[in-house]
Parts: C-alpha cells; sequence; structure tokens
C-alpha cells in the first residue's frame, strides 16, 4: 500500500512542478484495509466517488473475504476491460454494503425519518491489473459470490482471464471453439466462422 503523498498538487496535465505523478491518498475502505494488514493500493475515486484499490491476483480472494466480513456483502458487478494495445487488462469486482442500506430503509419504514437525499450504500471497487502477455489467470470469487459466476465467464469469454477454481471454466456467449477475445482492443475480427457439427 502507498504512503500518502506529500507531493504538490496537481496542474492541468496530471505531474506536479517537480514531474513527478501524484499517488492518490487512500480512501477509508484502503485505509482499513490497510490497519488489518492487507495490502490495497490507492487508485483514487471513479466519477461517483467510489474508492478504486489496486489489488495483487493471489490477494484479492483474502482482500474480498475481508470486505465481505466487513460488510461489502453485494457483488452488483464484476467485468473485465482493455487498457489498449500493449497495456494491460484489468478485472475488476464492485462490491456494495446492501444490508446496511436494508437497515436504514427499515428504520425509515417504521417512521424514522425521511431518507436523506444523499443516501446511498457504501460502495467500492477492486481492480486486478493483468499484463497481457502474462499469466492471465486470477482466483475465482464464486465461493464468496456467487453472483461472479455468468460474469467471471463473461470477461474470460471477451478477454481471456482465467478465473482458477470457477465452476463452469468456458466460453459464455461465444461458441466454445471460437478463436480469440473479441473485446481486446488489439482482436482481429475473422472473415468467417464455420460452425462445428455438434453432433
Amino acid at each position: 500500500m502507498p504512503e500518502e503523498s506529500s507531493l504538490t498538487p496537481l496542474d492541468a496535465t496530471g505531474a506536479t512542478e517537480a514531474g513527478a505523478i501524484e499517488v492518490p491518498a487512500a480512501g477509508p475502505v484502503g485505509t482499513w484495509l490497510s490497519g488489518q494488514g492487507f495490502d490495497a493500493d490507492a487508485l483514487g475515486s471513479d466519477h461517483e466517488g467510489v474508492e478504486l484499490l489496486g489489488v495483487e491476483p493471489e490477494a484479492l480472494p483474502l482482500v474480498a473475504t475481508a470486505l465481505k466480513a466487513a460488510g461489502f456483502d453485494y457483488l452488483q458487478c464484476q467485468g473485465g476491460y482493455d487498457e489498449g494495445p500493449g497495456g494491460q487488462l484489468v478485472s475488476f469486482y464492485h462490491l456494495v454494503k446492501m444490508a446496511a442500506m436494508l437497515d436504514q430503509l427499515v428504520a425509515l419504514a417504521e417512521g424514522n425519518g425521511p431518507l436523506p437525499a444523499d443516501a446511498h450504500p457504501e460502495e467500492v471497487r477492486l481492480k486486478v491489473f493483468l499484463p497481457r502477455d502474462g499469466a492471465l489467470t486470477i482466483p475465482s470469487l464464486y465461493g464468496l459470490f456467487r453472483g461472479a459466476d455468468w460474469q467471471e465467464r463473461e470477461t474470460f469469454d471477451m478477454f481471456g482471464i482465467t478465473y482458477q477454481g470457477h465452476p463452469h471454466p468456458k466460453r459464455l456467449l461465444m461458441p466454445e471453439d471460437w478463436k480469440g477475445y473479441p473485446l481486446r482492443k488489439d482482436y482481429v475480427q475473422p472473415d468467417f466462422y464455420e460452425m462445428q457439427d455438434a453432433y
């Protein structure tokens, strides 16, 4: 986990006066994880303020288990994306404290006041970065979140990231004999596809 940076503020290009890149400070979830002895790199926040954390592949199950025990009990979304030719492939997990939000709604239903306009569940997004020319394998979170089942399969199908320990490690959208991974930015569309006899 990187330490909080003491660099000068960023200019319009994203660099400081000295030319160094600003390291994002850890948010509340990253700070809590660090205090518990888990490694997660602070990546800042997205446009809606959701905290982003970078996690090494081998640490993903441990970090996700700790977060689930801390109340992040709902996997809202799992997916992947390609940073571009020569860049990394990324697998992400968006976790939400759903039970805590439901408790607030129940309290409101019992007449304990209106829901604040800015009320929303606490969220965090874990990202695993994989070099496209390396081993594209990370542990599956299917055992923790059953909703990861088809989502991890779709990410495998479209990007070629393998989820070790997944109970159904096969393509979801493309035919099983399809060559390549269609959502990679370096994917070359075949001229035709000859469907194989299923029998």
